[in-house]
């Protein structure tokens, strides 16, 4: 017998090697859809491609300009920054308003989305009067009510400098570069000659939300590089890589921005740089999502790392104190290191929560990079394993995020290099569907071989660029990699459907924003694709099914709000976090939120949006959860009709 114990002991790791391997066949082995299947699916959706008006006047580049010791990797460097945002600027009830980051112009867009309404003013660049230089670019666009008079500012993180805020003025009587007053989110001497001199952060993540419950909103800011002349050519050394391709702790610093109040109306914050223990604070990060997962208004955090393990934290924040814990998934001899929630070694791009299996608990989503025969990772679809929210809450006060990765049977396992991914119901069916940016460097010379080696590399060599293959102007890897578009089938099994539907153009492709523009209860989209014109999908979708759509903002927010004569109306604060569950006559729920800016560089508008699928009337039982401008939790029932409402939250639920 104990002969017999200790082979068996002995034959374990065979055993479950054997086990793993036979999994991941039979998970590729698993029946798809055809092409003819395909193609019946895709009659559900329509999108016309229509372009996005820019200024003109810029000159435009194709890379960028880099410090010294990275003149090698230019491509490299230069190969993040394109963002969109969808939102209300102008106070006409749409979220009909773009504010995108062009990278061959290194220039903050705000421009009207295509369609009818592609008239109301003429897109312009932000201009800041701030101190600026010639060796910082911006990187993304986070649309927001910073100084809560229930209009909609701008923050805009960057390379080279700490992020600004553009605050929308009370008095604009049209959306020009001049409604807006640019203002530091990091004051603090800055300046030397009208030229700025102040920390030289290098943001690629960033998400808005009210982490510690006071009921106002504050910032998470995300760096990639660490603090550095990333974008200075004059200047050799001061930068590095990352010492790891797996477990990299060297990244660029994490602060949280705690709101604090006005001051002479503009927001005040107090930044901590220590929410986070100092290893975890150092991920090269290039996404965040912000979300309140069990129930009690407090956002969980979500950051998605280059280089190493992403990090999900559980919120035990207290008004005034922001505070948040690791939590991790449970591994077994059955799930591999890399599949468990905070503990794999892939290359996190982006993130985005939804109810993707209707259990009332929100799932995500996180690109990695895919790419068969380049660096096959997988994405991530982690599906609840929680019995309801209660026990949801439970196991993550104990450390336990309980997510269990389902990519591969959904096959949604593998697509490219992924970033930005948002998850909505575009045609109303009661069914979400994932939309995901992929796409690295577009050349002629395939530079997939070089990669794979540095892959392989000794991590003491890693952190000098030196050492680092060449990937510079013609070079390509994953150049002609597209959007995806996974919709799930009459299976259960998702299909890409972005061939049929138009979608699947060979460009590198980074944010995606969504919002409906035309007030049709169809979700358009806008996309950001890196050194190539952006593109906005007009959804045509043929019988859309019904929908909810809920404008929910801040009941004190109204009395600011009110417009000077001939002044841009005030769509309103948003109610950051705010929970919304709609009940349909057979028993169905649907969750939604109002998103803080969840993702790479794409951002949902603040919009709520719920597909309830065909043949559903009114009225449908439906449940709000928010905090007041007190940090007062509230619950309410009501009972709404499909189509678009707009409300106002205080001690209650209101409809304007």
């Amino acid at each position: 017998m104990t002969t017999t114990f200790g082979w068996l002991r002995r034959q374990l790791p065979g055993v479950v090697a054997l086990v793993l391997v036979t999994s991941v066949f039979l998970i590729a082995r698993l029946p798809s859809y055809s092409s003819a299947e395909a193609a019946t699916i895709a009659q559900k959706f329509a999108f016309k491609p229509l372009s996005i008006a820019l200024p003109s006047g810029y000159p435009q580049k194709s890379i960028r300009q880099v410090n010294k010791d990275y003149k090698h990797i230019d491509a490299w460097i230069s190969s993040v920054g394109a963002a969109v945002a969808m939102n209300d600027l102008d106070g006409d009830g749409l979220s009909n308003d773009i504010c995108l980051v062009d990278t061959r112009i290194d220039q903050v867009v705000i421009t009207p989305a295509p369609g009818a309404k592609a008239t109301r003013y003429a897109p312009f660049a932000l201009k800041s009067t701030l101190p600026m230089n010639d060796v910082m670019a911006p990187m993304g666009c986070v649309p927001g009510d910073y100084n809560e008079d229930g209009r909609i500012d701008l923050l805009v993180y960057m390379w080279g400098r700490t992020p600004i805020i553009y605050l929308a003025q009370p008095g604009a009587t049209k959306l020009d570069a001049g409604a807006y007053r640019s203002v530091e989110l990091v004051p603090g001497p800055n300046s030397a000659g009208g030229k700025y001199t102040g920390p030289q952060w290098n943001t690629n993540a960033a998400t808005v939300a009210d982490f510690d419950g006071d009921g106002h909103d504050d910032i998470f800011i995300g760096n990639y590089f660490a603090d550095g002349p990333v974008l200075d050519p004059k200047v050799a050394g001061g930068v590095h890589m990352n010492h790891s391709m797996s477990a990299a702790h060297n990244g660029g610093d994490d602060y949280f921005f705690r709101f604090t109040g006005l001051q002479g109306g503009t927001p005040a914050y107090q930044c901590q740089d220590d929410v986070l223990p100092k290893d975890e604070a150092k991920g090269w990060e290039l996404a965040a999502a912000a979300n309140d997962l069990d129930g009690d208004l407090l956002p969980e955090l979500y950051l998605a790392n280059d280089f190493g393990p992403d990090r999900m934290y559980y919120n035990r924040s207290t008004p005034g104190n922001i505070k948040l814990s690791l939590v991790q998934g449970v591994r077994t001899p059955l799930i591999p290191k890399s599949k468990a929630v905070g503990r794999d070694s892939f290359k996190g791009m982006g993130v985005d929560f939804g109810d993707l299996d209707h259990d009332g608990i929100y799932d995500m989503f996180v690109s990695n990079i895919t790419t068969s025969w380049g660096i096959e990772e997988s994405n991530f679809q982690f599906v609840s394993t929680a019995k309801n929210q209660e026990d949801l809450r439970a196991q993550l006060r104990d450390g336990v995020a309980p997510w269990k990765d389902e990519s591969g049977p959904a096959g949604t396992a593998w697509s490219g290099w992924g970033w930005d991914v948002k998850i909505d119901d575009f045609n109303n069916s009661g069914e979400l569907q994932i939309a995901q940016a992929t796409g690295f460097v577009k050349g002629q010379t395939d530079r997939w071989p070089q990669l794979q080696e540095l892959a392989t590399a000794n991590d003491e060599m890693l952190q000098n660029p030196f050492w680092w293959p060449n990937a510079t102007a013609g070079d390509d890897i994953g150049g002609n990699q597209t959007l995806h578009f996974f919709v799930k089938g009459p299976s259960g099994r998702y299909v890409d459907l972005a061939k049929e539907l138009g979608l699947a153009i060979p460009v590198p492709t980074r944010g995606i924003a969504t919002g409906d523009a035309d007030g049709d209860g169809r979700l358009d989209f806008a996309v950001a694709r890196q050194w190539e014109a952006p593109v906005f999908y007009q959804n045509q979708s043929p019988d859309a099914g019904a929908f909810v759509g809920l404008r929910l903002t801040h009941e004190t927010s109204a009395a600011k709000g009110k417009a000077a004569k001939g002044a841009l109306s005030a769509p309103g604060s948003p109610v950051t976090g705010a929970q919304v569950c709609v009940m349909t006559p057979d028993g169905r729920k649907f969750v939604a939120r109002v998103d803080g800016s969840s993702g790479h560089s794409g951002r949902r508008s603040t919009d709520v949006h719920i597909g309830l699928g065909p043949n559903v009337a009114g009225p449908l039982k439906a449940e709000i959860q928010w905090r007041d401008r007190s940090g007062k939790p509230h619950k309410q029932e009501l009972q709404l009709t499909p189509g678009w409402h707009s409300l106002t939250l205080g001690q209650q639920a209101k409809e304007k």
